[in-house]
């Protein structure tokens, strides 16, 4: 039996019936094991479904599988009950970071403002004893800054013998992970190197504002809320920055569905949503002058486009020179961990008033934010510092990493 899409002439999955398909690999946590029970205990575990995964294709190994089952909210709320204890050497700072495409999630489910929805999850993990609430819109900033700068050096450097273009964008870890573990050459080439958001934020928490605060970046519990699961196998890659301090970028991934899940078991209300359409999934736009086109741009989201836009990549029949890609149909709003009813399907209401409300936060240009500015002169000492290229460039791998890998219920 082969996966959703799967366009593989030979499987390489074993055959399984529709149960064993549904079943889910559990693998008990620390707080579990150790008998710790926090007032939320009773919180699924994080699971992997193949159905909500882009990389489908036996590409998590053993130990991510045991680590992925352990970024959940009882890993959350361990670190928490660590704090209560008396002896503080074990204890440790709580930073959340959260995503911008998760707060009209939590403005559309509690139908307030974006402001007042960020304010109420900012005031509620505070009251569980998280120190420290940040958004991840600065380091979508960097992220972004920094695959403008490669697009520009791509363009001018792109030749038919050594083509360079198009730049495919990489802040999707279902698409990377995709690209790196299944597609390969000569796909992976074109990926861009800036690090994703949520590698950048690691890097800003566990490096500069670890130092800021005088911690050592091992002292610093960084969770990420995100609208994704695919963010929680993100979280496992180390970063170059952190890894040589002995400290993970990012510590523990919850989706904006677990942190509901958190709030309505702390009798938090949550309204029902309107029902409407969802977008499109795949949208061009061109950079013309005097009626010539210069550039070619579009956006591929799901799984389809993206087969789509690596067939005709491969084929040398590719006209654009910069491709956003999304793993999931409809785009980031539409993540698994936050637009599903309870029965797995699309929240088809609740996904269209989040877009109504993300639609209508207000667009600022990267290059206009002084925070950034400041940042890259105080952390990374300049714009074009060999710094710049450690915290906020990646490298990518080819297919067969890693070798011992086995299919794990997402």
């Amino acid at each position: 039996m082969k996966c959703e899409h799967c366009t593989r002439k030979e499987c390489s999955k074993k055959t399984k019936t529709d149960d064993q398909e549904n079943a889910s690999v559990d693998v008990p946590s620390p707080a579990h094991e150790n008998g710790e029970k926090g007032e939320f205990h009773k919180l699924a575990d994080a699971k992997i479904f193949l159905s909500d995964c882009l990389a489908c294709d036996s590409c998590v190994s053993a130990e991510e599988g045991v680590q992925v089952s352990q970024q959940n909210a009882k890993d959350f709320f361990r670190v928490l009950n660590l704090n209560k204890k008396c002896d503080t050497s074990k204890h440790k700072v709580l930073a959340v970071s959260v995503c911008p495409q998760s707060l009209p999630y939590f403005a559309a489910k509690f139908s307030l403002s974006v402001t007042d929805a960020s304010r109420r999850l900012c005031g509620f993990l505070k009251s569980l004893g998280v120190q420290y609430v940040f958004d991840t819109t600065i380091a979508a900033d960097f992220s972004i800054l920094e695959s403008q700068k490669e697009f520009v050096r791509r363009f001018r450097q792109h030749n038919e013998e050594e083509p360079t273009l198009p730049m495919l964008t990489s802040a999707c870890p279902g698409w990377v992970r995709y690209a790196e573990r299944v597609l390969g050459h000569p796909v992976t080439p074109h990926l861009c190197t800036a690090k994703s958001p949520q590698q950048i934020m690691g890097s800003l928490v566990k490096d500069y504002f670890a130092r800021r605060q005088n911690l050592s970046p091992d002292k610093i519990f960084h969770v990420i809320v995100a609208p994704c699961y695919d963010k929680k196998l993100e979280a496992l890659q180390e970063d170059v920055l952190t890894a040589s301090r002995g400290s993970r970028g990012t510590d523990c991934v919850l989706t904006s569905g677990e942190i509901t899940q958190m709030m309505e078991q702390s009798d938090l209300s949550v309204r029902d949503a309107a029902l409407d359409t969802l977008n499109r999934d795949f949208q061009e736009v061109t950079l013309e002058k005097s009626g010539e086109v210069l550039l070619r741009f579009a956006a591929a989201y799901g799984f389809r486009n993206i087969q789509n836009v690596v067939l005709k990549l491969k084929k040398g029949k590719f006209p654009y020179h910069f491709v956003e890609v999304l793993a999931c149909a409809g785009g980031c709003l539409n993540g698994r961990g936050q637009a599903q009813t309870e029965d797995g399907c699309v929240d088809k209401a609740l996904l269209q008033k989040m877009k109504g409300i993300y639609t209508d936060i207000p667009v600022r240009l990267p290059e206009t934010s002084a925070h950034v500015q400041e940042l890259y002169q105080e952390w990374l000492d300049g714009t074009d510092s060999p710094r710049v290229q450690e915290a906020l460039h990646t490298a990518y791998q080819g297919p067969g990493h890693p070798a011992n890998s086995r299919d794990i219920k997402w």
